[in-house]
């Protein structure tokens, strides 16, 4: 069991609770108070201008890497921030120029024209409203990461190889092929100034995050990209070199569709929509999980639909303006969670500040050497293709498929590339469904039957001939080394099975990753995948006969620990006894048979060390000699296994709380080895009723009042059991030295609900599940 945390109260869920209403299209700006309203002001104006000084270079470069006029990266960026700020499902993100469509958007506005290209955009960011609307955008998600990763690592090569012909001074091709063929030449004759303005700009982005000491951090508060544009503008000043030249600024004129086939524009407003939709969800997801990392109040829930149809209102905008296709950039929303941004209003005003620069800051815009922002636009490129990513898809054995994407993307295009991902991927599933292996060896103590791959109906010859090999009247151990079994081999492989044995052997199933079989002979009626419910799991099945006596009951338990779970278990134990046992944990706790400790902890052999008795009672030292048992137990775990935690648990219902509730009555007689025992809850009585006459206040439960006497004699007996525990010598030497922390629980049986209490205030706090901060 994992060590005990305290959590910060929550209501209890009640199925009489009013439904929660849905979020509002924009989340409120303003925190509860004004000092933390102030605080997150300026922490907001603060990333904004983080985020504007990264996004300005970006979105020129973006813009000169496609061919478009300049002054649409700047109007992307604009769009990105207001419109999908104000509207979207994922409060940090900061949506801009798409670099992930530049090679796409090139490719576009080389067949079509630039009008085209944006009636292209704004028929992408409808299609986005639509998916967004039919909400899809899980299933978005649920293409293969190393197709996703291949596609933006092709995309990448694609644009550095393209942009290291303007840093060597020369133009890119519209073929990545073609670039690569022009390269040696390039690289034969190159441009002196245009190289080393590249060269300088590679060299600051390369260095600016690992300067030493404090002017390092200093120097971090502003964005690589900037310090390496100004820096390469500097060295480039007074040479002949081209710069950025910004059109003045006019009414846009109106989108054109282009004059192509219905299937030509199909497919191009598609591959817009795929992957703006794709990179904007992926980069939603990790600057999401990045926030959630970092310490302080939680940034709100993540909405991906809200996000795809935000991001569609904002392409659509941004093509009727002239603009180039946006989506969310991990770039700009990592930045901006990284510069301290607590709402929405960071990327808003990044947008509103692009704005002002591009009309009051032209002139300064365009003392930029186009080399400059080439070798940006590159290393943005080179550092799409992910060694991280390539690691992490090889050791899950698809890396074919993300290089094939890869090869696909560079060498035929984005949309070509992911269906040949796509293709690749479908014939590694299908090759793993079908390719099953099948061994037979002789052992010393029998024979043993490996199946290792998926078992389906296409491996049952395969079995079959196997299968055969195996003489009658032997022992027989099969090791299912698959994670799948269908119908068809799972009949083949009991039809053997019951046949091998009617004719005098034995067979087993075992080994590290094996599945048993659903089988139904002997008495016990429950299946390998049958939790246990309703106490049905170990008795007669129907078609047996009459219900059993109990202790047909155990021994069908039993019976079935041997068939399923034993084969399943049987190396971690062997692992335990050469080994010997070292929990970390000492739970005590009470007898009764409803509290199931390995369920309700989730834990496993070797995990707990549990003490179990009437009461979850713990005597204090000095008690009588027949309690002994009880410290025993305590001193060995504290001394001999030196665990690290201990935790008392009581229970709702508990027949030894109602027991101490009726001690007041006279008993008749001797007193029984129970009333004996139960005495040791009479200083929990006493408090409890301490408590109530002096009103010092008592325990209680968060979220919910305590239901009655019996619940709160509970409640109070794990506090003074923990007291007890506090006495003996050992445990107090331990908890002395912060070797040893002692926590109290209560667990409501028909709530199934753990509180666990927080001796602070006196108040048992439930424990919640995790849940998925992504909503859809």
């Amino acid at each position: 069991m994992s060590q005990i945390e305290k959590s910060p109260p929550q209501p209890p869920r009640s199925p009489h609770r009013a439904a929660v209403p849905p979020e509002p299209l924009l989340q409120p700006l303003e925190p509860p108070t004004k000092r933390a309203g102030r605080a997150a002001r300026l922490r907001d104006l603060s990333a904004s201008a983080v985020v504007f000084l990264l996004a300005v270079p970006l979105s020129l470069g973006a813009a000169l890497a496609t061919g478009a006029p300049l002054q649409a990266g700047l109007i992307a960026a604009v769009v990105g921030g207001i419109v999908a700020g104000l509207l979207g499902g994922a409060p940090l993100q900061v949506s801009g120029a798409a670099t992930g469509l530049l090679v796409v958007t090139t490719d576009l506005v080389q067949r079509y024209g630039w009008r085209a290209t944006c009636a292209i955009t704004v028929l992408a960011g409808l299609t986005q409203l639509a998916l967004g609307a039919l909400r899809v955008a899980r299933a978005t998600l649920a293409v293969s990461p190393a197709i996703v990763h291949g596609m933006l690592a092709g995309i990448g090569a694609t644009i550095a190889i393209g942009q290291l012909h303007v840093v060597l001074g020369g133009r890119p091709d519209s073929s990545a092929l073609d670039n690569i063929a022009a390269l040696p030449g390039q690289l034969a004759h190159p441009h002196p100034t245009a190289l080393l303005i590249g060269a300088v700009t590679v060299a600051v982005l390369a260095g600016w995050g690992r300067l030493p000491g404090r002017a390092g951090r200093w120097a971090r508060a502003l964005p690589a990209p900037l310090v390496a544009v100004a820096a390469a503008t500097a060295v480039g000043a007074g040479s002949a070199v081209p710069r950025v030249a910004l059109p003045s600024w006019q009414v846009p004129t109106l989108p054109a569709l282009p004059e192509a086939s219905v299937p030509a524009l199909a497919a191009a407003v598609l591959t817009v929509t795929f992957v703006a939709s794709m990179e904007s969800l992926l980069s939603a997801v990790a600057v999401d999980r990045l926030a959630t990392e970092r310490p302080g109040p939680p940034t709100g829930r993540l909405a991906l639909n809200r996000e795809l149809a935000a991001q569609g209102a904002a392409n659509a905008v941004s093509g009727l303006l002239g603009g180039l296709p946006v989506s969310g950039g991990a770039i700009r929303g990592s930045a901006n969670v990284r510069a301290g941004a607590v709402t929405r209003r960071a990327t808003v005003l990044h947008g509103v500040w692009v704005l002002l620069c591009a009309g009051l800051a032209a002139a300064a815009l365009e003392l930029i050497p186009l080399a400059a922002l080439a070798a940006l636009v590159m290393v943005v490129g080179v550092r799409m293709v992910s060694f991280a990513h390539i690691r992490h898809v090889q050791r899950h054995r698809e890396f074919p498929v993300y290089a094939a994407t890869l090869g696909g993307v560079v060498l035929l295009g984005v949309l070509q590339g992911v269906l040949t991902g796509i293709a690749v991927a479908a014939f590694l599933a299908l090759r793993r469904l079908t390719h099953t292996r099948v061994t037979v060896t002789k052992e010393d103590e029998g024979y043993r039957v490996r199946i290792s791959g998926q078992l389906t109906f296409l491996a049952v010859p395969r079995l079959t001939r196997a299968l055969a090999l195996v003489p009658a009247h032997t022992d027989v151990v099969i090791e299912l080394r698959g994670s799948f079994m269908d119908h068809a081999a799972h009949e083949a492989l009991q039809s053997w099975s019951a046949a091998h044995r009617a004719h005098g052997g034995w067979v087993t199933l075992g080994g590290r990753s094996a599945r048993p079989l659903a089988e139904s002979s002997g008495a016990h009626s429950c299946r390998p995948w049958t939790p246990w419910r309703h106490h049905e799991c170990t008795r007669t099945a129907p078609d047996q006969g009459p219900a059993p006596e109990s202790s047909s009951q155990l021994l069908g338990g039993i019976s079935a620990f041997q068939r399923h779970t034993a084969p399943l278990v049987r190396e971690e134990l062997a692992r335990l006894a050469r080994e010997g046992q070292r929990p970390t944990q000492l739970f005590l706790t009470c007898a009764d048979s409803r509290v199931v400790t390995s369920m309700i902890t989730a834990s496993g052999p070797g995990d707990l060390f549990t003490v179990r008795n009437v009461g979850n009672l713990m005597p204090p030292p000095g008690s009588e000699a027949s309690c002994d048992s009880v410290g025993a137990a305590i001193e060995y775990a504290v001394e001999v296994l030196r665990v690290g935690s201990i935790t008392v648990c009581g229970h709702s219902g508990c027949g030894a709380m109602g027991a101490l509730l009726d001690s007041a009555a006279p008993e008749d007689g001797e007193p029984t080895p129970l009333s004996r025992w139960l005495r040791h809850g009479l200083p929990s009585l006493a408090r409890m009723q301490r408590i109530g006459r002096l009103g010092r206040g008592e325990v209680a439960l968060c979220g919910r009042p305590v239901s009655d006497d019996q619940e709160r004699l509970a409640l109070v007996n794990v506090r003074q059991q923990l007291d007890h525990l506090r006495a003996h010598a050992c445990v107090a030497r331990r908890v002395a030295e912060g070797a040893l922390t002692l926590h109290g629980m209560y667990f409501h049986v028909g709530e199934a609900q753990a509180y666990v209490l927080d001796e602070a205030t006196g108040r048992f706090r439930a424990v919640r599940g995790e849940a998925s901060p992504v909503r859809a």
